[in-house]
């Protein structure tokens, strides 16, 4: 991906917000960080590993912002994987169209970005204005 994935992290916690503890999101899922969602994602035992906390610190004392934002991070490389898999063209496209899509992914998930048939077949024929 060409675009700068610092960027991305600051722009998804602008849209997401930083909660540092956990909370129910707007489905009732339990939620920390800049969106984590803890139960379908979770954090892996390596994850736990890196910022030195159980489960059980996560639901009693939250995270440090650094924290969050280092799941973050490991959150946009699981969409990234995700979203080439299914569409390798993002590859292809500029750094602001790759951090839209990207964006939208982590906001939505890629199945249901997938769903959106015409921005696809745009997106494949380029038919779609330029930035320049």
């Amino acid at each position: 991906m060409k675009y700068d994935r610092d960027e991305l992290v600051k722009m998804i916690a602008f849209h997401e917000g930083i909660v540092l503890t956990v909370y129910q999101d707007h489905l009732g899922i339990d939620t920390v960080g800049i969106g984590r969602n803890l139960e379908d994602r979770g954090i892996t035992d390596g994850e736990l590993l890196f910022i030195n906390k159980t489960m059980e610190d996560v639901y009693e004392k939250g995270l440090t912002e650094e924290e969050a934002y280092y799941l973050c991070m490991n959150d946009i490389a699981i969409v990234e994987k995700e979203l080439l898999a299914n569409k390798s063209i993002v590859n292809q496209l500029t750094d602001v169209r790759q951090m839209i899509l990207v964006d939208m992914a982590f906001n939505m998930g890629v199945p249901r970005l997938m769903q959106f048939k015409n921005m696809w077949m745009a997106i494949e024929k380029v038919n779609y204005p330029s930035l320049s």
